[in-house]
């Protein structure tokens, strides 16, 4: 079974952390250069593409990680992996409760006729963007090292 769970959750999470960083490089910092209409347009156009494959991704990471952490012949893989289950899970929740929210509701505006009250997220989507990559990408490396340890 750990020939075939190890090397599907390093797909599940490198695919999550590929994302996150790749938002870290080029799509975060587009969007922070866009004026507010076009910012509105190209988060909504983003946001939903990721929101629909990011949740099997970090779902299937924190699993994964879970009966790895369990079932794990060796005790240090058995605790790197829970320790990757956990960041994982902490994406997630950052994810739902925090990123989650703001794409959804960007896909709700109409660019060209933003409401009058309307409070830019960039700043707050940001910081907790950079915040659940970090988590992802040291979660990632966390499963390499189990994955090291097991070979």
């Amino acid at each position: 079974m750990l020939v075939y769970l190890t090397p599907l959750l390093l797909l599940l999470n490198g695919l999550a952390a590929g994302v996150l960083f790749g938002t870290q490089l080029g799509g975060q910092p587009y969007l922070a250069s866009l004026p507010t209409d076009r910012y509105v347009h190209a988060h909504a156009f983003f946001g939903q593409r990721y929101d629909p494959a990011m949740p099997i991704c970090l779902v299937g990471t924190f699993v994964l990680d879970t009966v790895l952490a369990v079932t794990a012949p060796d005790a240090a893989a058995q605790a790197l992996f829970a320790v990757g289950a956990v960041l994982a899970v902490t994406t997630a929740v950052i994810s739902v409760v925090k990123n989650v929210p703001v794409n959804r509701w960007m896909r709700t505006l109409d660019p060209d006729n933003l409401p009058a009250d309307f409070k830019d997220p960039r700043k707050i989507w940001g910081a907790w963007n950079n915040r659940r990559s970090l988590l992802t990408i040291a979660a990632l490396v966390v499963n390499c090292l189990a994955l090291g340890v097991l070979l």
